[in-house]
């Protein structure tokens, strides 16, 4: 199946290369020998770099091939010389080396600082556009408070303006209830609460009165006295305890003549 590939693929399974056990003779070093050690993961597989260090190596095996024997003074002036020349060329190879080691550094070094610069930079730059929101809400405030304060003045002097003489008025409640764009009936939102804003809230709504099917149930719940109701007509009494005829009776007697 596929999670039994995943879990045994040939990638996990895989180790380093085998390096079988060897024996050297005695009398010879051999040529590989020199390369034992670089191991799977550190020089191998060989690179450039190990390329010309195996080169270095074998240039550096002819020269003490070539060096000449030490049995006479002349030969031994000249191994000395070709020795310092030597010395010199390793001399000068490390230095190119530590040369080529502080160029990799300084490289690394830049790369470090140019990424600690633009990440500086976008803090400098969130932090810089943080301040500007910040002035740009203020400023709004600060707008929406002057607008205010402008609209209460123009309110202040319209009033002014009406009373220009400055004479004293009484409160005419007659204009204000017969008036309907007074204050009475179309009070101001800015003065104070008013009840038409919300006055959904004081809205019933209830079944029982606002469907038909709501009204016959509670129709039905009703008892009878309640929608059948018996009236009793009351017997005229015209005559008072003494027996004189009263005062209604007797209007009622020069209406129904006025109106023959």
């Amino acid at each position: 199946s596929l999670g039994t590939q995943t879990d045994y693929r040939d990638g996990e399974a895989q180790t380093d290369p085998y390096s079988p056990e060897y024996i050297v003779t005695s009398g010879s070093v051999p040529e590989l020998l020199t390369l034992a050690t670089l191991t799977w993961g550190r020089g191998l597989p060989a690179g450039l770099a190990e390329v010309e260090m195996i080169e270095r190596a074998r240039e550096k095996r002819a020269w003490e091939a070539a060096l000449p024997a030490m049995d006479s003074p002349s030969q031994i002036t000249k191994r000395k010389k070709m020795m310092d020349e030597m010395e010199r060329k390793e001399w000068v190879f490390r230095e190119q080396e530590i040369e080529e080691l502080q160029e990799v550094q300084l490289e690394v070094l830049k790369k470090l600082l140019r990424r600690r610069e633009e990440s500086q930079n976008e803090l400098n730059a969130k932090r810089l556009h943080d301040q500007w929101q910040n002035h740009q809400k203020a400023k709004e405030e600060k707008i929406k408070k002057i607008q205010h304060g402008c609209a209460l003045l123009l309110r202040k002097l319209i009033a002014k303006r009406k009373n220009v003489l400055g004479k004293l008025e009484r409160r005419g409640i007659f204009k204000e209830y017969t008036d309907f764009s007074a204050r009475t009936d179309a009070p101001l939102s800015r003065i104070g609460f008013s009840p038409d804003n919300h006055s959904d809230c004081y809205v019933v709504k209830n079944f029982y009165l606002n469907t038909f099917a709501g009204l016959c149930e509670l129709e039905a719940s009703l008892p009878r006295s309640v929608t059948q109701v018996k009236i009793k007509a009351p017997k005229p009494n015209r005559l008072t305890k003494s027996g004189f005829l009263r005062r209604s009776a007797r209007l009622e007697m020069d209406l129904a003549l006025v109106h023959q």
